[in-house]
């Protein structure tokens, strides 16, 4: 996959994460104690680092992700 590729699908991951935890941007923005509009953003355009992601998903309860 080239770079662009990537973050469409780490999006796409984070996203369907959020959707079966019942979960929103401005609630997961709640829990991580972020401004809504500025995760919102972040999200969008999928470049975010690991770390950022492993922090929404327990935020959103996710223990486990399938690649």
């Amino acid at each position: 996959m080239v770079e662009k590729d990537w973050a469409k699908h780490v999006k796409n991951v984070l996203r369907s994460e959020m959707t079966r935890q019942g979960v929103n941007v401005r609630e997961l923005a709640r829990r991580l104690d972020q401004d809504d509009k500025v995760l919102a953003n972040k999200i969008s355009r999928g470049k975010f680092t690991a770390a950022f992601m492993f922090e929404c998903l327990d935020a959103i309860g996710v223990s486990d992700v399938r690649v």
